[in-house]
């Protein structure tokens, strides 16, 4: 039998109440992008989602898949920093943007790094295709396999930079997904998001400042990466921090770069400002006890292994409701750690948030007198249910 057992919201609600007067509610958001995802990386709540699963042109977006493979190259061994690249006639005659690479060049991979985040260089992404793969078309070859391993299920690469083919794709929710593990797999490199501009061996020295325009806007924004051809519009993915918390968004099929600014900026501001963090259940409390079939204890504490954050819309912590969803009774042994069931958080225009449930201690399987008491009592129920159907 499944088993629902509701925690006291009280929890929640007394924080709110502790901050004095309720503060206005949340405000929906109503996006002028014609695709948008905004997902807090540090709840793991979905904030803002449209068209986020359809699979579009993402213009230079793709790039951070090119990065990507960079990065875990770097991660694996396979190239280092200093870890030089030549440069191919085909990837001099790429058009659009550009690090401004020749044949006669020999770019070290960090170069390359910053010719692609900063500069979004469609030579310096291919250059790093062939470094990698030998040709652009087995490096795109290597992206797809790569992109359903780490969790891309609508995207489909075709070239190393984005430029437009009508096979090459991307959803929003994928970007997302892409930006939030360049984020916290590989935080050694992700500083490059944050620069605002390379001036690589003094070439077109007016283009060498990086496209993401609300690196400089004081709304803690610090990458990723801009995007923009006539089949896509204007779009950014683009992270932020604001105190403890970080966002991750995308917005795509804009009409022009200064509505990409605004809304960008509003999507930001919005979702650092009309949230509020809170904690549904500490780690190691326990939250229920779940009754124990034949063990050596009757039943066994439910806990969270972190602090299950949540994010609640501003005027809505009243509103929240948090449960503990399990199987009772759960057989013997339980071991410490083992996953038992869910903590569901559910609160209102938002999608549930899940949280793994697990068992807080070891309960060894019972001796010839619990077996024997469990055996009696079972056939005492049998015989009251036999005599109760008469």
């Amino acid at each position: 039998m499944k088993h629902i057992f509701a925690i006291l919201g009280t929890v929640i609600m007394m924080g709110a109440m502790v901050m004095g007067a309720a503060p206005a509610p949340a405000q929906d958001l109503v996006t002028s992008a014609p695709n948008a995802y905004v997902v807090d990386i540090t709840t793991g709540t979905v904030l803002l989602s449209k068209n986020a699963d359809v699979a579009l042109p993402p213009a230079s977006m793709s790039k951070l898949m090119t990065i990507n493979m960079l990065f875990e190259a770097l991660r694996d061994g396979r190239v280092t920093m200093d870890t030089r690249f030549g440069v191919s006639s085909h990837a001099k005659s790429m058009a659009g943007s550009s690090m401004f690479l020749d044949e006669r060049d020999t770019p070290t991979v960090e170069d390359l790094i910053q010719g692609i985040v900063v500069l979004s260089g469609n030579d310096a992404a291919v250059v790093v295709a062939e470094g990698l793969a030998g040709s652009e078309a087995a490096f795109a070859a290597r992206m797809n396999a790569r992109a359903p391993e780490i969790g891309l299920t609508n995207s489909h690469f075709v070239n190393a930079s984005g430029w437009p083919d009508p096979e090459h794709r991307m959803s929003l929710h994928d970007l997302a997904t892409l930006a939030t593990r360049l984020v916290t797999q590989f935080p050694e490199y992700y500083h490059y998001f944050a620069q605002t501009e390379f001036p690589f061996d003094g070439r077109a020295p007016k283009n060498r400042f990086n496209r993401n325009p609300l690196l400089t806007m004081g709304v803690g924004a610090d990458g990723l990466k801009t995007g923009h051809t006539e089949a896509a519009g204007y779009g950014l993915v683009g992270s932020a921090v604001s105190g403890d918390r970080r966002i991750v968004f995308v917005i795509s099929g804009m009409p022009s770069e200064a509505a990409r600014i605004e809304e960008g900026r509003r999507l930001v501001n919005w979702a650092f400002r009309q949230f509020v963090k809170k904690t549904a259940a500490k780690a190691g409390a326990p939250v229920a006890d779940a009754p124990v079939w034949l063990g050596s204890a009757p039943s066994v504490p439910l806990v969270v292994e972190t602090d299950a954050e949540v994010l609640i819309p501003l005027g809505a912590q009243d509103k929240v409701t948090v449960t503990a969803s399990y199987q009772s009774p759960v057989s013997a042994p339980v071991r410490a750690g083992q996953v038992l069931g869910e903590l569901v958080v559910t609160v209102p225009d938002m999608a549930e948030q899940r949280i793994p449930l697990v068992a807080a201690l070891d309960v060894g399987k019972g001796g010839f007198g619990v077996r024997l008491r469990t055996a009696a009592q079972h056939l005492m129920r049998q015989a009251v249910d036999k005599v109760t159907s008469f």
